[in-house]
């Protein structure tokens, strides 16, 4: 159950991506929530992959580079869902900064509750 409710604010923070920048297009919320469940597959399978193999140029950026494999990940949600559209690699970087920091504010709760409990 909390993993649905986490796929939801992904989605409306995909949502609220969207409508901030001109170079996302999303057509429904079913769109949304799609590319909430893609991003989170891929975050889980392919991200820690990507920072693998990157991390000399992640640490000669002080971490920057994380972003960009942010954005490579938006990107490959954009070719795997139909109903989502990028228009470049730059509305991608803005698009996965905008998502994460409204996934960071919603999810606020939840990282208090785990300090808690350590």
């Amino acid at each position: 159950m909390n993993f649905i409710i986490k796929i939801l604010i992904s989605s409306f923070s995909v949502i609220v991506a969207s409508w901030l920048l001109r170079g996302v297009e999303i057509r429904d919320y079913i769109s949304a929530v799609l590319v909430a469940l893609v991003l989170s597959v891929l975050n889980l399978i392919l991200k820690p992959i990507l920072v693998i193999l990157t991390i000399p140029i992640t640490i000669l950026s002080f971490g920057f580079f994380l972003l960009v494999i942010n954005a490579i990940i938006a990107l490959l949600a954009d070719s795997l869902v139909s109903g989502f559209y990028i228009a470049n690699f730059w509305w991608a970087l803005w698009f996965s900064i905008i998502v994460s920091v409204i996934n960071y504010f919603i999810n606020l709760d939840d990282i208090e509750k785990r300090r808690r409990y350590q």
